[in-house]
């Protein structure tokens, strides 16, 4: 297994699942989706929203044994309507965030733009 913490937009779905399973050799992708989820975690007002998420990567990695941990932003994303360049900060934010709360893990930030093809973020 591992956690991707994803937009509930279709659109993404299987490419970033693709991706996880080619790059971290795994059979199963745990999806914790939200609109817009690195704005969520980066932005740290909605307490309940960051807690639901953790609390659905707890499961992920407690219980299925994730190794590994990918964030997602894209392109034209309505739950993080900002500039793409404004969605990458947030992308950065987001995994630092998530980095540390699950820092034995691999955490992982991934963009897709126009073309919906996974790009790791360094």
């Amino acid at each position: 297994f591992c956690t991707v913490i994803n937009c509930m937009d279709g659109r993404v779905q299987l490419p970033v699942i693709e991706f996880c399973k080619e790059r971290f050799g795994v059979e199963y992708v745990d999806s914790v989706t939200d609109p817009g989820p690195p704005a969520i975690l980066a932005d740290a007002s909605d307490a309940a929203a960051i807690a639901s998420i953790q609390r659905r990567v707890d499961i992920s990695v407690g219980k299925h044994g994730s190794k590994a941990i990918v964030v997602v932003a894209h392109a034209d994303c309505a739950g993080d309507p900002v500039s793409d360049e404004q969605k990458i900060e947030h992308l950065h934010a987001a995994v630092a965030f998530i980095g540390a709360e699950y820092p034995d893990l691999e955490v992982l930030g991934v963009w897709l733009g126009d073309d919906w093809k996974v790009q790791v973020v360094e």
